[in-house]
């Protein structure tokens, strides 16, 4: 009898699961956006914490902008083509790119100011740090979709995509940069309106960083820490907890930082120090000497000698009818002051754009004393607005009607300050004269910075306006910080300085330059002396040259 073969079944062997190298990219892909968001808004903080602080430290906002944007994203294409060669190793890469980035971007506020005090010059600072920054910022996406990509795969390591997989990774690329543009808007959003008012420059560019840190550090421990090897993420960990040790150290230092630096810009003899909504206000000096007045590191008002640009800025402007006075810009009350002794003066309108620097010339004693304690005069009324936006508001009115406007700013090198030197800005200020009101513009060195100088001369000119030149002279304390009145300086801020001046008069005749019969005794001027100062801004003058407009500014710093 034939047994039947009974035939088994083949023994099933167990294989080891595949160990993928990351999670799915579903479960990936919130994480690495939420990333992307974080880092996106921490990079726009730093390039707009350097624009912002290379604005207060050089001047010349515009140029300033327009060094770290470019010199930025040529950075950001190199890093881009950078991070090629950490394909192979992208957890890493990117983790030790934010570490780097959280470190340089948290300290380059820091940095930048220390190099502006201590060494005097911060251009190559800033040049250097838009660069780095910028290559890491480049590298950032390349490595992050690296690492998508490999976790969609799934273990399919060398071979062909699927087409659905192909267009589900068009579609990670379109969440990616869609995240990072998103997080730009939070952080640009944020530097203003929070970091600067809450944390400061300084603060808030460490704060920004350490978040910068634990966002790119975390991601990588967590998400991909599969793709780590054990000594890379022994590596991470101990970098991410320098940095921050780094990040946070400087913050509990920082304090001290900014008084050591400041008594390094300023000398020892600060007396105020505050951060107005605007700008910060220092207030240098000893309590028998007059004091100097510093916005945003520039010296504005050198106690010494300020007497010798506000009588020449005032009182040719007030040889005729003198009733009514406007006065743009003058926070520090010292032109209101000049004006203030005329007795036929009956009302002098002050238009600033910052309450803290009127405030603090108000309350301040050494500020105080030498304005004359002029805001406290009930003539005196002063308006907090943007002096363009209030005049044309104001040219609609008839009760602001003015037989003198006296123009109070610092010299138009300063870009936020260059709308004020615009054909359109002195239209509006012809507006409110009377027929035979003056018009007296500080205009910047004649002597130093003609084609500024000049400039605003033919601005005037095509506003409607005769101009009659002048400058005045006299000496600061040494101090230079930037293109502003106070230094007209030369060699490295000692020395004599030019203050630039031009009086205008609606028409085509120029205007006489003089004093009022009523003038009170001065200290500088006199008409010997204006004849001079006349004399010696003509001769300063060059080719003709256009009007600077709103949408043509042509002031360079």
């Amino acid at each position: 009898m034939i047994e039947p073969t009974v035939t088994m079944p083949p023994k099933r062997v167990r294989r080891p699961p595949v160990r993928r190298p990351v999670r799915p990219r579903e479960a990936v892909r919130f994480p690495v956006l939420a990333v992307v968001f974080v880092c996106a808004a921490c990079g726009l903080v730093y390039e707009l914490e350097l624009v912002a602080l290379a604005s207060y430290l050089i001047g010349d906002s515009v140029t300033q902008a327009s060094v770290v944007l470019s010199v930025m994203v040529f950075a950001m294409g190199v890093g881009s083509l950078l991070a090629k060669r950490l394909r192979c190793r992208a957890a890493v890469g990117f983790g030790l790119v934010e570490a780097g980035l959280a470190l340089i971007g948290g300290c380059s506020a820091m940095v930048l100011y220390a190099a502006f005090a201590w060494l005097g010059e911060s251009r190559y600072v800033l040049v250097a740090f838009s660069l780095a920054i910028g290559v890491l910022i480049g590298a950032e996406i390349p490595l992050l979709m690296s690492l998508i990509q490999r976790a969609g795969r799934s273990g399919r390591v060398g071979r062909q995509a699927p087409a659905g997989e192909q267009d589900d990774a068009a579609g990670t690329v379109a969440d990616l940069f869609a995240a990072d543009y998103v997080g730009a808007l939070v952080g640009g959003l944020a530097f203003p309106f929070l970091l600067l008012p809450w944390l400061g420059q300084l603060t808030g560019a460490l704060v920004t960083g350490a978040v910068n840190a634990v966002a790119g550090g975390g991601l990588v421990l967590w998400v991909f820490r599969r793709d780590l090897t054990r000594r890379s993420r022994a590596l991470l960990v101990a970098v991410n907890v320098a940095v921050l040790a780094v990040l946070a150290t400087a913050t509990v230092l920082v304090d001290d930082f900014e008084q050591a630096a400041r008594r390094a810009v300023y000398g020892d003899r600060v007396r105020v120090a505050v951060h107005t909504d605007l700008q910060e206000v220092v207030v240098t000096g000893g309590r028998e000497g007059p004091p100097d007045l510093f916005l945003d590191g520039r010296l504005r008002v050198a106690g010494q000698d300020e007497h010798r640009y506000h009588e020449a800025l005032v009182h040719p402007a007030m040889k005729g009818t003198h009733a009514r006075v406007l006065i743009v810009g003058g926070g520090d009350g010292l032109a209101a002051r000049e004006a203030l002794r005329y007795r036929g003066v009956r009302a002098v309108t002050v238009v600033e754009i910052d309450p803290g620097v009127v405030r603090l010339a108000r309350t301040d004693p050494a500020l105080a004393t030498l304005n004359a304690q002029a805001f406290r005069d009930p003539r005196v009324r002063v308006v907090y607005a943007d002096a363009f936006g209030w005049l044309r508001e104001a040219a609609d009115r008839v009760q602001e009607r003015y037989d003198v406007v006296i123009s109070d700013l610092p010299d138009p090198g300063i870009t936020p300050s260059t709308k004020l030197y615009s054909e359109e800005f002195y239209g509006l200020v012809a507006r409110v004269l009377t027929r035979a009101g003056r018009f007296a513009v500080h205009a910047g060195s004649a002597a130093d910075r003609p084609r500024t100088y000049w400039t605003v001369d033919a601005t005037l000119s095509a506003a409607g306006f005769a101009t009659r030149p002048y400058s005045a002279s006299g000496r600061t304390p040494g101090f230079a910080a930037g293109p502003d009145r106070a230094d007209r300086v030369s060699g490295k801020g000692r020395g004599p300085c030019d203050w630039g001046f031009l009086l205008a008069v609606p028409g085509d005749r120029p205007p006489v330059l003089g004093l009022a019969p009523d003038a009170p005794r001065l200290r500088s001027l006199a008409a010997d002396t204006l004849a001079a100062a006349a004399r010696r801004a003509e001769r300063t003058r060059g080719a003709a040259l256009p009007p600077s407009t709103l949408v043509h500014p042509r002031y360079g710093a």
